[in-house]
Protein backbone atom coordinates (compact mmCIF):
# COMPACT_ATOMS: atom_id res chain seq x y z
CA UNK A 1 0.00 0.00 0.00
CA UNK A 2 1.09 3.60 -0.63
CA UNK A 3 2.68 5.36 2.33
CA UNK A 4 0.53 8.37 3.28
CA UNK A 5 2.49 9.43 6.37
CA UNK A 6 3.85 12.54 4.67
CA UNK A 7 0.37 13.70 3.75
CA UNK A 8 -0.93 12.98 7.24
CA UNK A 9 1.73 15.30 8.71
CA UNK A 10 -0.29 18.14 7.18
CA UNK A 11 -3.77 17.03 8.22
CA UNK A 12 -5.58 14.76 10.64
CA UNK A 13 -7.89 12.11 9.21
CA UNK A 14 -9.50 9.11 10.87
CA UNK A 15 -11.41 6.11 9.56
CA UNK A 16 -14.91 5.42 10.89
CA UNK A 17 -16.19 1.84 10.69
CA UNK A 18 -19.79 1.04 11.70
CA UNK A 19 -20.10 -2.68 12.53
CA UNK A 20 -22.73 -5.26 13.37
CA UNK A 21 -21.40 -8.79 13.89
CA UNK A 22 -18.20 -8.41 11.84
CA UNK A 23 -15.85 -10.45 14.03
CA UNK A 24 -14.49 -12.32 11.00
CA UNK A 25 -13.26 -9.24 9.16
CA UNK A 26 -12.82 -6.38 11.65
CA UNK A 27 -9.44 -7.37 13.13
CA UNK A 28 -7.66 -7.59 9.79
CA UNK A 29 -9.35 -4.41 8.56
CA UNK A 30 -8.31 -2.35 11.60
CA UNK A 31 -4.72 -3.64 11.30
CA UNK A 32 -4.52 -2.67 7.64
CA UNK A 33 -5.91 0.82 8.24
CA UNK A 34 -3.67 1.51 11.22
CA UNK A 35 -0.67 0.34 9.19
CA UNK A 36 -1.28 3.43 7.02
CA UNK A 37 -0.97 5.66 10.09
CA UNK A 38 -4.68 6.44 10.41
CA UNK A 39 -6.71 6.48 13.62
CA UNK A 40 -9.67 4.08 13.62
CA UNK A 41 -13.04 4.56 15.29
CA UNK A 42 -15.28 1.48 15.33
CA UNK A 43 -18.95 1.82 16.23
CA UNK A 44 -20.01 -1.59 17.53
CA UNK A 45 -23.71 -1.52 16.74
CA UNK A 46 -25.37 -4.13 18.95
CA UNK A 47 -23.07 -6.96 17.91
CA UNK A 48 -23.63 -10.32 19.58
CA UNK A 49 -20.22 -11.66 18.56
CA UNK A 50 -16.67 -10.53 19.45
CA UNK A 51 -16.58 -7.53 17.06
CA UNK A 52 -15.99 -4.97 19.83
CA UNK A 53 -13.30 -6.86 21.74
CA UNK A 54 -11.39 -7.75 18.56
CA UNK A 55 -11.42 -4.12 17.39
CA UNK A 56 -10.19 -2.97 20.82
CA UNK A 57 -7.40 -5.57 20.76
CA UNK A 58 -6.21 -4.00 17.49
CA UNK A 59 -6.10 -0.54 19.13
CA UNK A 60 -9.24 0.93 17.57
CA UNK A 61 -11.35 3.39 19.57
CA UNK A 62 -14.59 1.45 20.09
CA UNK A 63 -18.01 3.00 20.72
CA UNK A 64 -20.63 0.42 21.68
CA UNK A 65 -24.36 0.80 21.04
CA UNK A 66 -26.93 -1.62 22.46
CA UNK A 67 -29.30 -2.75 21.09
CA UNK A 68 -28.56 -2.44 17.35
CA UNK A 69 -29.83 0.93 16.13
CA UNK A 70 -29.08 0.78 12.38
CA UNK A 71 -26.24 2.06 10.21
CA UNK A 72 -27.42 5.67 10.18
CA UNK A 73 -27.62 5.78 13.95
CA UNK A 74 -24.16 4.17 14.25
CA UNK A 75 -22.65 6.72 11.88
CA UNK A 76 -24.21 9.64 13.73
CA UNK A 77 -22.74 8.34 17.02
CA UNK A 78 -19.36 8.06 15.32
CA UNK A 79 -19.64 11.56 13.84
CA UNK A 80 -20.47 12.97 17.29
CA UNK A 81 -17.33 11.46 18.79
CA UNK A 82 -15.05 12.46 15.90
CA UNK A 83 -16.31 16.05 15.92
CA UNK A 84 -15.36 16.25 19.61
CA UNK A 85 -11.76 15.50 18.60
CA UNK A 86 -9.34 17.44 16.38
CA UNK A 87 -9.80 15.95 12.90
CA UNK A 88 -9.95 17.62 9.50
CA UNK A 89 -11.92 14.81 7.86
CA UNK A 90 -13.06 11.23 8.25
CA UNK A 91 -13.37 8.30 5.88
CA UNK A 92 -16.26 5.86 6.30
CA UNK A 93 -15.62 2.18 5.56
CA UNK A 94 -17.85 -0.87 5.94
CA UNK A 95 -16.64 -3.47 8.42
CA UNK A 96 -17.36 -6.54 6.30
CA UNK A 97 -14.36 -6.34 3.98
CA UNK A 98 -16.19 -4.92 0.93
CA UNK A 99 -14.07 -1.75 1.07
CA UNK A 100 -10.36 -2.18 0.40
CA UNK A 101 -7.86 -0.22 2.53
CA UNK A 102 -5.74 -0.03 -0.63
CA UNK A 103 -8.11 2.71 -1.83
CA UNK A 104 -7.59 4.93 1.23
CA UNK A 105 -4.55 6.77 -0.22
CA UNK A 106 -6.64 7.85 -3.23
CA UNK A 107 -9.17 9.54 -0.93
CA UNK A 108 -6.42 11.20 1.09
CA UNK A 109 -4.47 12.46 -1.92
CA UNK A 110 -7.64 13.82 -3.54
CA UNK A 111 -8.58 15.60 -0.32
CA UNK A 112 -5.07 17.05 0.01
CA UNK A 113 -5.23 18.38 -3.56
CA UNK A 114 -8.82 19.65 -3.67
CA UNK A 115 -10.01 19.98 -0.04
CA UNK A 116 -13.32 18.68 -1.42
CA UNK A 117 -16.12 18.60 1.13
CA UNK A 118 -17.36 15.13 0.18
CA UNK A 119 -15.43 12.55 -1.85
CA UNK A 120 -17.52 9.54 -2.77
CA UNK A 121 -16.18 6.15 -3.73
CA UNK A 122 -17.24 5.16 -7.25
CA UNK A 123 -17.56 1.43 -7.96
CA UNK A 124 -19.38 1.84 -11.25
CA UNK A 125 -16.34 2.14 -13.53
CA UNK A 126 -15.45 -1.46 -12.70
CA UNK A 127 -18.64 -3.12 -11.51
CA UNK A 128 -18.39 -6.55 -13.14
CA UNK A 129 -18.40 -8.26 -9.74
CA UNK A 130 -21.41 -6.34 -8.46
CA UNK A 131 -24.61 -8.43 -8.24
CA UNK A 132 -27.00 -7.48 -11.07
CA UNK A 133 -29.91 -6.42 -8.85
CA UNK A 134 -27.63 -4.22 -6.74
CA UNK A 135 -26.10 -2.71 -9.87
CA UNK A 136 -29.47 -1.79 -11.39
CA UNK A 137 -30.81 -0.44 -8.09
CA UNK A 138 -27.72 1.71 -7.70
CA UNK A 139 -28.00 3.09 -11.25
CA UNK A 140 -31.62 4.18 -10.63
CA UNK A 141 -30.95 5.60 -7.16
CA UNK A 142 -27.84 7.46 -8.33
CA UNK A 143 -29.78 8.99 -11.22
CA UNK A 144 -32.46 10.22 -8.81
CA UNK A 145 -29.95 11.53 -6.27
CA UNK A 146 -28.07 13.34 -9.04
CA UNK A 147 -31.30 15.12 -10.02
CA UNK A 148 -32.02 16.17 -6.45
CA UNK A 149 -28.40 17.23 -5.81
CA UNK A 150 -28.24 19.06 -9.19
CA UNK A 151 -24.84 17.51 -9.82
CA UNK A 152 -23.72 14.10 -11.03
CA UNK A 153 -23.22 11.49 -8.35
CA UNK A 154 -22.08 8.34 -10.13
CA UNK A 155 -22.40 5.94 -7.18
CA UNK A 156 -24.70 7.46 -4.59
CA UNK A 157 -25.08 4.27 -2.56
CA UNK A 158 -21.37 3.64 -2.01
CA UNK A 159 -20.73 3.91 1.71
CA UNK A 160 -16.97 4.33 1.18
CA UNK A 161 -16.51 8.10 1.33
CA UNK A 162 -14.48 10.94 2.80
CA UNK A 163 -16.35 13.75 4.54
CA UNK A 164 -14.85 16.98 5.80
CA UNK A 165 -15.62 17.55 9.47
CA UNK A 166 -16.64 21.09 8.55
CA UNK A 167 -19.50 19.63 6.48
CA UNK A 168 -20.75 17.56 9.40
CA UNK A 169 -20.74 20.61 11.65
CA UNK A 170 -23.04 22.39 9.21
CA UNK A 171 -25.65 19.77 8.33
CA UNK A 172 -28.19 18.06 10.57
CA UNK A 173 -28.59 14.34 9.95
CA UNK A 174 -31.66 12.41 11.08
CA UNK A 175 -31.55 9.03 9.34
CA UNK A 176 -31.10 5.85 11.37
CA UNK A 177 -30.60 3.36 8.52
CA UNK A 178 -29.03 3.07 5.06
CA UNK A 179 -30.76 6.17 3.71
CA UNK A 180 -28.13 8.20 5.55
CA UNK A 181 -25.89 7.62 2.48
CA UNK A 182 -28.33 9.75 0.43
CA UNK A 183 -29.03 12.24 3.22
CA UNK A 184 -25.36 13.23 3.48
CA UNK A 185 -25.12 13.87 -0.27
CA UNK A 186 -28.37 15.82 -0.52
CA UNK A 187 -27.75 18.01 2.51
CA UNK A 188 -24.18 18.75 1.44
CA UNK A 189 -25.51 19.73 -2.01
CA UNK A 190 -28.12 22.02 -0.45
CA UNK A 191 -25.21 23.86 1.18
CA UNK A 192 -23.75 24.41 -2.29
CA UNK A 193 -20.92 21.93 -1.81
CA UNK A 194 -19.33 19.99 -4.66
CA UNK A 195 -19.33 16.21 -4.43
CA UNK A 196 -16.20 14.68 -5.92
CA UNK A 197 -15.42 11.00 -6.41
CA UNK A 198 -12.53 8.57 -6.71
CA UNK A 199 -12.71 5.08 -8.24
CA UNK A 200 -12.72 2.23 -5.72
CA UNK A 201 -12.64 -1.53 -6.00
CA UNK A 202 -15.69 -3.75 -5.78
CA UNK A 203 -15.16 -6.70 -3.45
CA UNK A 204 -17.90 -9.32 -3.10
CA UNK A 205 -17.03 -12.57 -1.37
CA UNK A 206 -19.05 -14.63 1.13
CA UNK A 207 -20.26 -11.76 3.28
CA UNK A 208 -24.01 -11.30 3.75
CA UNK A 209 -25.31 -7.85 2.83
CA UNK A 210 -27.10 -6.01 5.63
CA UNK A 211 -29.24 -4.25 3.02
CA UNK A 212 -32.82 -5.53 2.71
CA UNK A 213 -33.62 -4.72 -0.93
CA UNK A 214 -37.41 -4.20 -0.68
CA UNK A 215 -37.60 -2.62 2.77
CA UNK A 216 -34.59 -0.37 2.30
CA UNK A 217 -35.67 0.72 -1.19
CA UNK A 218 -39.07 1.75 0.20
CA UNK A 219 -37.30 3.56 3.03
CA UNK A 220 -35.12 5.35 0.43
CA UNK A 221 -38.14 6.62 -1.52
CA UNK A 222 -39.88 7.76 1.67
CA UNK A 223 -36.76 9.67 2.67
CA UNK A 224 -36.43 11.20 -0.79
CA UNK A 225 -40.03 12.45 -0.72
CA UNK A 226 -39.49 13.98 2.73
CA UNK A 227 -36.32 15.70 1.55
CA UNK A 228 -37.99 17.09 -1.56
CA UNK A 229 -40.69 18.66 0.62
CA UNK A 230 -38.17 20.04 3.10
CA UNK A 231 -36.69 23.54 3.03
CA UNK A 232 -33.76 22.59 5.31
Amino acid sequence: MVDVSGVLDQMKICVLIPCHNEAQAIGRLVEQVKHLGLDVVVVNDGSTDATGSIAESKKARVITISPCGGKGNALRKGFEYILSQVYDALIIMDGDGQHSPEDLPAFIEHYKTTRASVINGNRMANNRNMPFVRKMTNVVMSWMISLVCRQRVADSQCGYRLISCEVLRNIKLNSTNFEIESEILIKASKKGLKIDSVPVQTIYEDEQSKIRPVKDTIRFFKYLLRELRSDD
